[in-house]
């Protein structure tokens, strides 16, 4: 997926879509998806965007954002595909750091706050990487969902806890397995009965 430079869109054209996971909103500069959003309300998706780009002159225009949003609704049914989308990121040095550890871990894995933290390019905590994940402003394709505590239970989501852990399971679901013996055995290895 193709991650361009931190831009300050002077226009943003978007439209939704519902999917299993809710209404998906995605928002399009000249230089790709800057926002990507779930929720339930589409007038609060749309307040939401205003408040995350407060410069930028917004266009509700669901022709022009129709390919965009096959897509976005392709890649939250199947998280675990390659999108297609090109995203024009914000953020700061830390939070590109970390989103871009994101997008390195495999579909269908978790990793913790603090797992992270320890092997990005730039000093973190655990508290940090938490911080970045909930300035993303792209679901699904910057794969905050991955991202788990250090015991493994399902912590806040800016998109809510009940998508993450959907989205984790269709990940997980979506993994090959191969049979051995009566076991299915994961990629990473793992034994299941």
């Amino acid at each position: 997926m193709p991650i361009k430079s931190a831009t300050h869109p002077r226009v943003l054209r978007y439209g939704f879509e519902e999917t299993a996971l809710g209404t998906i909103m995605a928002a399009e500069s000249e230089n790709g998806v800057a926002a990507l959003f779930i929720g339930d309300d589409r007038a609060r998706l749309a307040r939401d965007l205003e408040r995350a780009f407060p410069h930028a002159r917004i266009c509700h225009d669901q022709a022009a954002s129709a390919g965009t949003i096959a897509k976005a609704v392709a890649l939250v049914e199947a998280p675990h595909r390659e999108s297609g989308l090109k995203l024009d990121l914000g953020g700061s040095p830390l939070e590109r750091a970390v989103w871009e550890a994101l997008c390195a871990i495999a579909p269908g894995e978790t990793s913790s706050y603090g797992a992270i933290a320890r092997n990005l390019p730039i000093a973190a905590t655990a508290q940090d990487v938490g911080a970045a994940c909930a300035a993303n402003l792209i679901a699904v394709a910057i794969p905050c969902h991955r991202v788990v505590k250090a015991d493994g239970g399902i912590s806040g989501y800016r998109w809510g806890v009940a998508r993450k852990r959907r989205l984790i399971a269709l990940e997980r679901d979506a993994r090959p397995r191969t049979v051995f013996f009566g076991f299915h055995v994961t990629q990473a290895g793992y034994l299941s009965s």
